[in-house]
């Protein structure tokens, strides 16, 4: 059985995408941009698909595609059945954004979704509705029904949502944001408690469609192990060094003295064999980045030479954790 995988053909995500999967090792050979089908070297038996992203949850959840990488918004947005689609990792670490309510600048008392909420209930009491532009109805709906706001009319779009207010199609504005920039400069600002979800990147799947074979159970395991391992090492690096010393446990209990820069499990050590028969050790550790000069000083203190330092590609856990939960049968 071939793996299906579809993957975003425009937008913020298409091009973040795919420098994501050759940095994880599987990189997406594509023979022409204007092809909509690739392979992945790596992992023959995956046919790679290029949809709109905003089509490429129907696809996985209608059994088109086994898998799929789309934003979180997506997902929760257009997903019908919880069941035919669901995520298997949830955060690729890539393509943040916030989605928030924001309203003109000049509406200088209302600050907070408690002031927006008291504000829905006036227009109520005069005969309007509050009208608010998004292309997420059924996000925000459930996010305002959560807090109380009954009266609002909402007014989808396609396009470019931070114009709605001064067009005067729209009182206020509910959208993605990764910085916020655009909407400062169209007059806007967001409300106190108002991000109504973080979304980023994250791999999705078909469970029943993919569970239909075993073949295709251990593909889309190779794919979801080599995004994990990837993820999991960013943080880390591995620090090598010789250190002089009279035996294993010395060595070691001068290192394990600040268990912090020890490593995750404590250092690895080893003899080192020379000509001179000096008793020399190799010691290696794994140390998370913003700890990585910390823990260079702590090895020169404990009599440390010749020390290294290399960024990991990949770090493996005992199984990947996010297959286990959904195929845990199937594997």
């Amino acid at each position: 059985m071939e793996v299906r995988l579809v993957l975003p053909s425009d937008g913020d995500l298409h091009d973040s995408t795919l420098e994501f999967m050759k940095a994880c090792g599987v990189e997406v050979m594509r023979p022409s941009a204007r092809r909509y089908t690739a392979s992945i070297p790596a992992l023959p038996g995956v046919a790679v698909l290029f949809q709109r992203t905003a089509d490429i949850t129907a696809k996985v959840e209608e059994g088109s595609a086994e898998l799929g990488i789309t934003g979180l918004d997506r997902l929760l947005e257009y997903r019908s059945d919880e069941s035919r689609v669901t995520t298997l990792i949830d955060d690729l670490s890539y393509g943040r954004c916030e989605f928030v309510l924001a309203v003109p600048d000049s509406w200088l008392d209302v600050v907070s979704v408690a002031d927006l909420a008291d504000l829905a209930l006036e227009f109520h009491q005069e005969g309007k509705q509050l009208r608010i532009a998004t292309k997420y109805p059924r996000l925000l709906r459930q996010y305002l029904f959560q807090r109380g706001i009954n009266y609002f009319t909402l007014v989808p779009t396609s396009g470019s949502l931070e114009a709605a207010p001064v067009a005067g199609y729209a009182d206020l504005i509910a959208d993605l944001t990764a910085t916020g920039v655009t909407l400062r400069e169209n007059g806007l600002k967001t409300l106190d408690e108002g991000t109504i979800l973080v979304s980023q990147a994250c791999l999705i799947t078909n469970p029943a469609r993919l569970a239909m074979s075993a073949k295709g159970l251990n593909l889309a395991r190779s794919l979801a192990e080599m995004m994990e391992s990837h993820l999991r090492a960013q943080p880390y690096y591995r620090l090598t060094a010789n250190v002089q010393g009279p035996s294993e446990q010395q060595v070691s209990a001068t290192i394990l003295a600040r268990p912090d820069l020890a490593g995750l499990r404590g250092p690895t050590i080893a003899r080192v064999y020379n000509l001179e028969e000096q008793d020399w050790y190799s010691v290696s550790l794994l140390v998370k980045k913003e700890s990585l000069l910390e823990a260079v000083d702590h090895l020169r203190d404990s009599g440390a030479v010749d020390i290294a330092a290399s960024q990991l590609s990949y770090l493996f856990d005992g199984r990947s954790k996010a297959f286990k939960q959904l195929f845990d049968q199937g594997e």
